[in-house]
């Protein structure tokens, strides 16, 4: 009795595995009694008897339970029924490791684990290479709410191809969503899922009609590619739609990033077929019976038991699986200051474990971790230090000091020309503190946790809080993109910033008043257009100066009285100097004089006053570049005398 064997061996991976003939299944309850896989398979209901002896799998020495049925196809559905302990917990259970939940509005009633085949998706991506860390611009979205095709309806994965070109012009080239995995049927960030292999359905298109519709745009996009066309049976399913987004994203020249979640998960009330319930010890009031988690809290959830090697091994083969079936660029990970301190013995171990891993499978990856020093003692350093050096292995951190002080800046300035302006703040934080590289570090001004809905306002209602759109709400808006795009480090923009967006966001669909204007950018808003043409050229003028995107900064000169401040950017070994003048005072100065690096002519490469009206006929500036030919300055070895006007960034090139 039982689930053959046949094809099964220690190298068998887990879940389900289409092969020829039928499918593997394997899966870990080593304290399970007993293991049924449940289903229909080749078009045949196996969900008649939940324990029906045909169907059980057979258990290992090391709590693994492994069967191989025959006639298994693309598409089958199927679940495992779980025999626990007296005590503990027994009905049926998703697959941990499944590539695919179907859809219920009565999440998790109702939802099966589907089989799918990780070849079904036919790559165009192969001559994509992730871009170098100093030269990436991150572009955080959410897929739920950023470019849904008709209110109230959920944004997909499909939604996001067709603001490809759109990100395209913009000139980002890393695409980070919020979670994509499975979380519940309904609108939520992503950070309370529990089933992390799989692609949330909420932004899975599943009608045959609405497909078409897609298709046609994507076979668009690939055509000006000269890539060949998809078709509708390869881009059905959430784990396919999300391959064709990253694979068009990838043709198109911008790498992807997944927020992962590894330092806990959520999302368990009303669902005891998740993996909170799988394989559960008696005495459930006590969450160190659970399989996969310990009775350590953490925002959103309960934190996975690190210290269990199947538990550390299972995060880690999520993140191999995004690389080997998504061919992910990136992973932010979440909190992995809660991690490490929720995991005080094994959670350093874990975490160079993991860096170690990703690094040998793709070493290009990017792997940013949010932490936050306030929430465990290890140093900022420490975190982006190679592992082999006794550090956690992350490329990067979250730099907030330079977000808090350009904010702290622009909603001084807000108060009026009497309030006092900290220009100290911004000058001091530009480069972060002890970290070796200037990539080390991706600072913002928004994201997801600062402007959603109850938390911080967006910058241009931190700006004017009376008028979003005013000109001291879009100068000073500028200034805070422009400073964020011109400071070392990976720049990461919120969407909506880019375009003076300054709604807070809501992971909502249905709230239409949280939603981003797209109608308004394009019906022909002028302050919208306006600021959206400042950052991408902005962001062009990163990618033609080097200097922006290198390690060299001497922030040189801060005037709180004033509210200027300048800072020199260049290359080692090349020069490429730019000095980067920006002023929050809302009266223009003539005549300032400002310490050069070098003597002779400076061009004026970017003024943000022009875009105030575009083409601002009133602007002021240094539009015939000015000349270094004063004597030593601000401990610079010449100066010049320059124009700059109120709210505004001025960015200067050498010749």
């Amino acid at each position: 009795m039982g689930l053959p064997q046949t094809n099964i061996s220690s190298n068998t991976p887990l879940g389900a595995t289409l092969i020829s003939g039928g499918a593997t299944f394997k899966v870990w309850g080593p304290l399970a009694q007993a293991v049924y896989l449940n289903g229909t398979f080749g078009g045949a209901s196996k969900w008649i008897t939940d324990t029906d002896p045909n169907l059980l799998l057979a258990k290992d020495g090391a709590g693994y339970w492994t069967g191989f049925l025959a006639g298994v196809a693309e598409g089958d559905l199927y679940k495992y029924y779980v025999v626990g302990q007296p005590g503990g917990s027994t009905g049926y259970k998703r697959d941990p490791y499944a590539r695919e939940l179907t859809a219920s509005n009565m999440f998790p009633v109702g939802v099966n684990c589907i089989v799918r085949s990780p070849d079904s998706y036919p790559w165009h991506d192969q001559a994509f290479v992730t871009p170098d860390y100093s030269n990436l611009i991150i572009y955080q979205i959410h897929i739920g709410v950023y470019a849904p095709a008709a209110f109230p309806n959920n944004g997909t994965f499909l939604d996001v191809i067709t603001k490809i070109p759109y990100l395209v012009a913009l000139g980002i080239n890393l695409l980070q969503p919020l979670p994509i995995a499975e979380c519940k049927e309904t609108p939520d960030m992503g950070y309370d899922g529990a089933d992390l292999f799989s692609p949330d359905s909420l932004y899975t298109v599943y009608d045959p009609a609405a497909l078409t519709g897609y298709l046609t745009t994507i076979n668009g996009l690939l055509a000006a590619k000269g890539s060949p066309p998809l078709t509708v049976a390869q881009i059905t399913g959430g784990p396919n739609q999300l391959k064709a987004m990253v694979d068009l994203c990838h043709i198109y020249g911008i790498a992807v990033a997944f927020d992962v979640i590894y330092n806990h998960a959520g999302g368990f009330m009303n669902d005891d077929e998740c993996i909170y319930f799988w394989d559960r010890e008696a005495n459930p009031s006590d969450n160190n019976n659970s399989l996969f988690f310990t009775n350590v809290g953490v925002v959103g959830g309960l934190s996975f038991a690190l210290w269990k090697q199947e538990v550390a091994q299972f995060l880690i083969d999520n993140a191999t699986f995004f690389i080997n079936e998504f061919h992910v660029d990136a992973f932010r990970y979440d909190e992995i200051s809660l991690l490490l301190g929720a995991n005080s013995s094994v959670g350093w171990t874990f975490c160079q474990n993991l860096t170690n891993t990703i690094r040998y499978i793709k070493d290009r990856l990017l792997q940013n971790a949010e932490y936050w020093p306030g929430e465990f003692s290890a140093s900022v350093p420490s975190i982006v230090q190679a592992a082999s050096q006794g550090g956690a292995g992350f490329d990067t951190v979250q730099h907030d000091a330079l977000r808090l002080a350009i904010r702290g800046a622009i909603q001084s300035a807000s108060y009026g020309q009497s309030s006092t302006v900290n220009m100290d703040a911004i000058l001091g934080s530009l480069y972060p503190a002890g970290l070796p590289q200037a990539w080390n570090a991706v600072p913002c001004v928004e994201n997801h946790d600062t402007v959603k809905v109850g938390n911080d306002v967006r910058i241009p209602m931190l700006a004017d809080g009376s008028d979003a759109q005013s000109f001291y709400a879009r100068s000073r808006s500028k200034v805070a993109t422009g400073l964020l795009l011109a400071a070392p480090g990976i720049p990461q923009i919120f969407m909506g910033q880019e375009f003076l967006e300054n709604r807070q966001w809501c992971d909502d669909p249905t709230v239409n008043a949280n939603l981003l204007e797209w109608v308004a950018l394009s019906s022909g808003n002028k302050p919208m257009s306006d600021q959206l043409r400042f950052t991408q050229d902005f962001i062009r003028l990163r990618w033609n100066q080097p200097a922006l995107r290198g390690q060299s900064i001497n922030p040189f000169y801060s005037s709180n009285n004033d509210r200027v401040i300048a800072f020199h950017r260049w290359i080692d070994g090349q020069g490429l100097d730019i000095v980067v003048v920006a002023s929050l005072n809302d009266n223009p100065f003539f005549g300032y004089q400002l310490g050069f690096p070098q003597g002779g002519r400076w061009s004026e490469l970017f003024n943000s006053d022009i875009y105030d009206n575009w083409v601002n006929p009133l602007a002021v500036g240094n539009y015939r570049g000015i000349q270094a030919d004063g004597g030593l300055l601000h401990n610079l070895p010449f100066s010049a005398t320059i124009t700059i006007p109120p709210r505004a960034i001025l960015v200067f090139g050498i010749g």
